[in-house]
């Protein structure tokens, strides 16, 4: 760097005395203007003919296409002129003429015409209106590839709408205008009301509508960006009144009819959603509305105890389903459950209090539980709430003393009349049962899927009915009645060889057993052993007898010995047997008595049968007949064939009288098989009556069975036979009182009948209040004593 010195040059001297100067240097750029003064070449007048012209082009295309018209100008040439104009020329003039043109078209031409059409009706306005709107789609359609490269390059730059936005908008623009006086009095509002019409008619059937119109009607609107500020409320609020009136028109039906209607109208209202496209939060909003207006307002109606009642009464099973899909659509299906409840104890208490139908309380019992059961698997979709409801409701009505207990001791007569329905189950099979107690496909289908045999097997239905009856069984708090009844029909079903298959005896052993422990079941269980032990002591009599001198005898004996303990008590009846059936008897009572030291025979002959070899004039046949029988038969072997015996001399030699003589007579001379002719001809025994043998008695079998007359149980001995129950089960709750003292020395009241109630629960349910009686009782035997608040056990 070179000085001013150095370049042989003076430096310059600045005076710091003199005034500034007011010029202030620009430091920014500076900006040149250069003016063009070369006078316009022909060239330049050339391209802005060019597009003057062009721009003359697409105004006349324009005009074509909405005229309906092709354009005269091939559409390439208007695509070049369109991206010419874009890149050198005024791409904004031509956006702004366009949407001029597509403006005054569908102010001036497409709207009057809207109104002209669509003048008659708000359905002539939605026809019109969609027509209008299909033509200018195809429009907007042709102006779209026309003028695509403004829309790629000069509208995306500047962040305008599109072309066929701008086209949706312009239309929406003449059809729904923004201001809110001008919107009163637009083509949206009858076209709005017009869609809202042609949804009414649907639903009211008053004219057959044509689906694509409101399909594609709805469509448009929500192409428009209108379904949601104008069409849905409108609709929602037409919709609601409609649901209304409708509620109000049926509200006066019964309950079945109002369910059906209802059913059918929200099945139409969501198939008609779906059918027309409606958006899905109108739809959630409209089937709302309809179950508000339907179920909601209307469920006093529709949860009233009588007309559900009714329902159930009636089996109505697709109502009931009906219903509680109605129900669960507005979130309150529960609150039918206590109706639910209502309906079965009322119901059950009146078959358990019907004495004229006792007989039928079992099977009409379970007749309600199956149709309760196909409820709750067919109409209830298998809701355990109303399981468990109707097994609630079972145990109450069940258990009701005052309902359930029988003669007044407090003992389960519908526990009596369970083991008698098992009775019957057990004897005849599923001959018995009413169809409707029997599986049916879904039932059957159930089954397979578990694993279980197939209830369209004999034995697995037969099965299948004895857990039905265990089910009821359940409910009962006491079980000794169900289990003094159930033994003395077992009994006679084993002794009377009347049970209709052994496999299920054990099966209903084993039923027992699970149910309520080993020692319900034990003389059940005794009772059967008996029965297996005959054969076994048969054998080893005959060897025994072999070993005599009486090795040979026409006479085949057979005994079964039964546990006095494990089966019922029969009465002693004194009978005079043949010589050669009472020689045996006391062989037998000799043999078993040495085998068994210690033992004693009772002989029941009101229990034993036989078998007697008949010669009738037509040829010979078995008798199998009882005891009883058999020894009146046998006194016709003292006398000649066509003498006559009379009723005196038959009680005498016989040594049977009264109802027992009568019934025996009976059976011979007045029922089926008449192997005695009664003298005079009747169906009742009387002591002046004779017999004589019918040596002309036919039968198409060889072995002929004749059965003994039953005696029904009367009155008297059920009434005994609930008595005895009721003093057993005192016995048994008093040997409980005592075995817990024994143990625990000293308990509070509320303790030991606690301890009762659980030691005696298998057995079933002890009121407090009669375990305080034997409470009472074991005082006064001197078995405990109370001490203050506590007893205390007395050794």
């Amino acid at each position: 760097m070179t000085t001013a010195k150095a370049r042989g040059k003076l430096p310059e001297t600045i005076d710091l005395t003199q005034q500034p100067s007011a010029f202030k240097p620009y430091a920014g750029s500076k900006k040149l203007v250069i003016k063009n003064l070369r006078a316009p070449t022909s060239r330049d007048t050339q391209v802005a003919e060019y597009y003057k012209r062009t721009e003359k082009e697409l105004e006349d295309s324009l005009e074509a296409v909405f005229a309906g018209r092709t354009p005269n100008v091939p559409l390439e040439r208007l695509y070049r002129g369109v991206e010419d104009v874009c890149r050198k020329g005024d791409p904004a003039k031509v956006y702004q003429m366009l949407k001029e043109r597509i403006d005054i078209h569908l102010q001036r031409i497409v709207l009057p015409r809207i109104k002209k059409n669509g003048h008659a009706s708000n359905l002539d306005t939605v026809k019109s209106a969609l027509a209008e709107w299909k033509t200018w789609n195809t429009q907007a359609i042709l102006i779209r590839s026309t003028f695509s490269y403004l829309d790629r390059t000069y509208l995306l730059q500047k962040n305008l709408a599109s072309i066929n936005d701008m086209a949706i908008q312009q239309f929406r623009k003449m059809t729904f205008p923004s201001q809110s006086q001008a919107y009163k009095n637009s083509v949206g509002v009858k076209l709005i009301a017009g869609v809202c019409d042609l949804v009414e008619n649907d639903r009211r059937g008053i004219d057959q509508i044509e689906p694509e119109l409101l399909k594609d009607s709805i469509m448009m609107l929500y192409v428009l960006e209108v379904y949601v500020k104008h069409f849905e409320p409108y609709f929602l609020e037409q919709s609601e009144r409609y649901f209304k009136e409708f509620g109000e028109a049926w509200s006066t039906s019964s309950l079945k009819d109002y369910i059906f209607v209802c059913e059918k109208l929200l099945k139409k209202e969501d198939y008609r959603c779906i059918q027309f496209n409606l958006d899905s939060t109108t739809e959630k909003q409209l089937m709302d509305s309809a179950h508000t207006r339907l179920i909601t307002n209307y469920s006093e109606k529709l949860l009233n105890g009588g007309n559900l009642a009714k329902l159930l009464a009636d089996r109505e099973v697709e109502s009931m389903k009906a219903l509680y899909d109605l129900l669960r659509l507005s979130g309150i299906q529960k609150k039918m459950k206590e109706p639910w409840d209502n309906y079965i104890r009322s119901t059950g208490s009146a078959i358990i209090s019907n004495k004229d139908k006792g007989d039928q309380m079992v099977l009409r019992l379970l007749e309600l539980r199956r149709s309760l059961d196909l409820m709750i698997r067919d109409a209830f979709n298998k809701d355990e709430d109303f399981l468990w409801g109707m097994r609630d409701s079972f145990g109450k009505f069940m258990n009701d003393r005052k309902a359930a207990s029988c003669w007044d001791t407090g003992t389960s007569k519908i526990g009596e009349m369970i083991a008698k329905y098992i009775d019957m189950l057990l004897r005849g099979g599923l001959k018995s049962l009413p169809k409707e107690l029997l599986s049916d496909v879904k039932d059957r289908a159930t089954a397979e899927k578990e694993g279980q045999a197939s209830t369209g097997d004999e034995d697995a239905e037969l099965d299948r009915q004895l857990d039905q009856a265990l089910e009821l069984f359940r409910f009962i708090g006491g079980k000794d009645a169900f289990e003094a009844f159930y033994k003395k029909d077992l009994a006679r079903r084993l002794l009377m060889g009347r049970s209709a298959s052994q496999d299920a005896e054990r099966n209903m052993l084993t039923k027992l057993r699970g149910e309520c422990g080993a020692n319900f079941t034990h003389n059940l269980e005794q009772m059967f052993k008996d029965q297996e032990l005959v054969k076994d002591e048969m054998e080893s009599f005959k060897q025994w007898r072999q070993g005599s001198a009486e090795r040979k005898n026409p006479l085949d004996l057979s005994v079964m010995v039964l546990s006095a303990a494990a089966w019922p008590t029969y009465p002693d009846v004194r009978l005079n047997l043949p010589d050669e059936v009472a020689a045996q008897i006391e062989r037998f009572d000799n043999y078993y008595k040495n085998k068994h030291t210690g033992r004693a025979l009772t002989w029941k002959h009101s229990l034993a049968h036989c078998s007697l070899k008949g010669i009738f004039a037509k040829g010979p046949k078995e008798l199998l007949v009882s005891a009883y029988q058999a020894v009146v038969l046998m006194m016709f072997n003292s006398v000649p064939a066509d003498e006559f015996l009379a009723y005196e001399q038959i009680a005498t030699g016989t040594g049977l009288s009264g109802g027992d003589l009568d019934r025996t007579l009976q059976s011979l001379a007045c029922g089926k098989a008449r192997v005695l002719t009664k003298h005079p001809k009747g169906r009742d025994v009387k002591p002046t009556d004779t017999f004589t043998f019918n040596k002309t008695f036919t039968d198409p079998k060889y072995r002929v069975k004749i059965n003994q007359i039953q005696l029904k149980e009367t009155k008297e001995e059920n009434k005994a036979t609930h008595e005895r129950i009721a003093q057993d089960r005192r016995f048994e709750t008093q040997a409980a009182i005592v075995r817990i003292m024994k143990s625990r020395k000293s308990m509070g009241h509320s303790d030991l009948v606690a301890e009762v109630i659980n030691l005696t629960k298998k057995r079933g349910s002890v009121e407090p209040a009669s375990i305080k009686k034997e409470i009472e009782s074991l005082i006064e035997k001197d078995y405990i004593e109370r001490e203050g608040n506590s007893y205390v056990y007395l050794a």
